[in-house]
């Protein structure tokens, strides 16, 4: 799931301890089926119980002293809304099936519809009240916050439990350094620090396991969602590595996707097809979760660039990726997330297979002479946008369409031909930093 936050400076100070760590090795390794909640000084200091039963929260939970300030409830049919300047954002991302997305502001946060394009509320803060991460789950009324910006609505070290229905948060998770992302299933809660990551059980807030990672500034942490086991990816203890984390059948399995450092990855719905981009940004490479080889790799460009985003369509079908240059490339893939793979060799080229395919170089003939360059898979379809800015992207819920976010607050829906690609066309555009009155 795509995410992008703003990382302003914060008046809460960061006690991240940077402890020295082993490289982990590439084999496949295991781990207990039970943690010890209290082994980990790092670990949770405090919380507040909350309950989940299905998407509905224990209703009788105590309310937590001082964590929540004056809320300013308006949604679009809020009659006579002062006239204020536009927010500064601090946080997009899109729920877990894309079809809403959630933006965190210096004010508040708030949750609107992708198709067809409306807010549907905001919640604002009085005096101050930034929020730097707000994760959805799916389309539940609850929500994880995290306080952020200059005058932040919590400190960056927890993570508020918010019950939309009560308008209040139920219950809180605290930590000794910032927190970079949180990730929400059903079922779990997963808090990404600077270096360590906390999967708790949703039910009761037990910590379940941790995980110790490289520096992760940007929290990159990704988990499935479908009905079966988690799985779930985070950078691993070497540059270049990543680890998935099989909970069913209790396996860590490491990846040494790139040289240089992680910068972006994706994971399928169902976690079997994983898609990683490095610091780089020139290549990206898709791998089979569960025996870690390498299926697919496309080029974005011959220059660096920094991946803000990668996406997988529903049928993994796509793979969408925004970048610094400010064009989003929308890629075919030839391998099937819900079918068993074979190892094939690092570059997929065979066309016989079915399915879309990227154009490839006029001197693919080639590839064994020449740079491995003149054979890379482009991509089928692009869309252009103002280079500098932050987009992330996902797949609509309408055939062959992409939305875009922008942290100026842009709203695209763009399509594009499966069979012909080039240049995507532009359904929609919208700015979600509006008053709700003018959607």
């Amino acid at each position: 799931m795509a995410t992008v936050s703003s990382t302003p400076s914060s008046p809460w100070p960061n006690t991240n301890p940077n402890p020295d760590s082993s490289p982990a090795s590439d084999s496949d390794t295991t781990f207990p089926s039970h943690r010890d909640p209290g082994y980990d000084t790092e670990s949770l200091e405090s919380f507040s119980s909350m309950s989940l039963n299905s998407d509905e929260p224990n209703r009788n939970s105590d309310r937590i002293p001082d964590s929540n300030r004056d809320v300013n409830i308006q949604t679009p049919n809020s009659p006579n809304l002062p006239a204020t300047p536009p927010p500064s954002l601090l946080h997009l991302s899109f729920n877990q099936d894309h079809a809403c997305f959630a933006v965190g502001t210096d004010r508040g946060f708030r949750i609107l519809n992708c198709d067809p394009f409306r807010e549907i509320f905001r919640r604002d803060f009085d005096r101050g009240g930034g929020v730097a991460v707000v994760e959805m789950l799916f389309r539940c009324n609850i929500l994880a916050l995290v306080g952020g910006g200059p005058d932040p609505q919590y400190p960056p070290n927890k993570v508020m439990i918010w019950d939309d229905h009560q308008s209040r948060c139920i219950g809180e998770l605290s930590f000794r350094s910032d927190v970079r992302s949180v990730r929400l299933r059903r079922d779990r809660i997963i808090v990404v620090l600077e270096q360590k990551i906390f999967v708790y059980n949703f039910a009761d807030l037990k910590l379940l396991h941790q995980i110790e990672t490289i520096a992760n500034p940007k929290g990159l942490c990704a988990v499935s969602q479908g009905a079966g086991s988690m799985v779930l990816v985070c950078p691993g203890l070497q540059k270049g590595q990543v680890r998935i984390e099989h909970y069913a059948s209790k396996r860590t399995k490491f990846i040494m996707a790139h040289d240089s450092r992680i910068a972006c990855f994706a994971l399928t719905q169902d976690g079997h097809l994983l898609a990683t981009a490095s610091s780089k940004g020139t290549l990206v490479r898709v791998f089979n979760t569960v025996d870690g080889t390498l299926r697919q790799e496309v080029r974005r460009g011959a220059d660096r660039a920094e991946i803000y985003s990668l996406a997988f369509s529903s049928t993994a079908q796509w793979l969408a990726v925004s970048s610094d240059k400010g064009t989003v490339h929308v890629f075919g893939l030839k391998v099937n997330s819900g079918s068993q793979v074979k190892d094939t060799p690092r570059i997929a080229s065979d066309a016989s297979r079915s399915g879309p395919s990227s154009p490839s170089s006029s001197l693919s003939l080639f590839k064994g002479v020449l740079p491995k360059y003149f054979s890379s898979e482009w991509s089928v379809a692009q869309f252009r946008l103002v280079e500098g800015t932050q987009y992330i992207v996902a797949f609509g819920h309408q055939k062959n369409t992409v939305v875009i976010l922008g942290m100026d607050g842009s709203f695209y829906r763009c399509q594009f031909d499966p069979v012909n690609g080039g240049e995507m066309s532009q359904l929609e555009y919208h700015n979600c930093l509006k008053p709700p009155s003018v959607f």
